[in-house]
C-alpha cells in the first residue's frame, strides 16, 4: 500500500504534541514502515509543516529545516516533489531566496517552465529566473 501523510500527522510526529495523537501517528508510521509499505509526503504538506512548526510551535528556521531533513531521511518516507532536493542545501535557514521560494522554483523547472518570473531580487541567484523591475 502507498499512504500519503497529511500535515496534521507530520506535525504530530515532529512535535510529539498532543501526546495522544503523536502516539497514534507514530504507531501508524511504524506499522506502515514495518510492512514495507511506502509513505509519501507531498511538498504541500512539508511547506505547511514548515510554517506550522515556526508559527505555532516557536521553532526556528534551522530547527524546522533540521526536523524536516531528518523526517525525510527516515527509511521508507519519501517526498513527492522538490523538497527533498532543496532541503539538502546547506545554510538554507539563512539563504536568500529561502526554502519555500526555492521549492517553488524547482517545481516550476521540473514542470517544464523555461523562465520563472518574480520581483524578488534574491531569486536572480537561481537559474532560469527573470527579475522584473519598475
Amino acid at each position: 500500500m502507498i499512504a500519503g501523510l497529511d500535515t496534521s500527522v507530520v506535525v504530530r510526529l515532529l512535535t510529539g504534541e498532543p501526546a495522544d495523537l503523536a502516539i497514534v501517528a507514530l504507531r501508524y508510521l511504524q506499522e506502515q514502515l514495518g510492512s514495507e509499505d511506502r509513505v509519501l509526503v507531498s511538498d504541500w504538506v512539508l511547506a505547511e509543516t514548515y510554517y506550522a512548526l515556526q508559527h505555532h510551535y516557536g521553532a526556528s528556521k534551522k530547527e524546522t529545516l533540521d526536523a524536516l531533513r531528518s523526517f525525510l531521511e527516515t527509511s521508507g518516507v519519501e517526498g513527492t516533489g522538490e523538497v527533498a532536493e532543496v532541503i539538502a542545501n546547506p545554510g538554507l535557514e539563512s539563504a536568500k531566496p529561502g526554502f519555500i521560494d526555492r521549492v517553488i522554483h524547482a517545481n516550476y523547472l521540473r514542470s517544464g517552465v523555461e523562465e520563472v518570473v518574480t520581483f524578488e531580487k534574491a531569486a536572480a541567484k537561481l537559474p532560469s529566473v527573470r527579475v522584473l523591475t519598475a
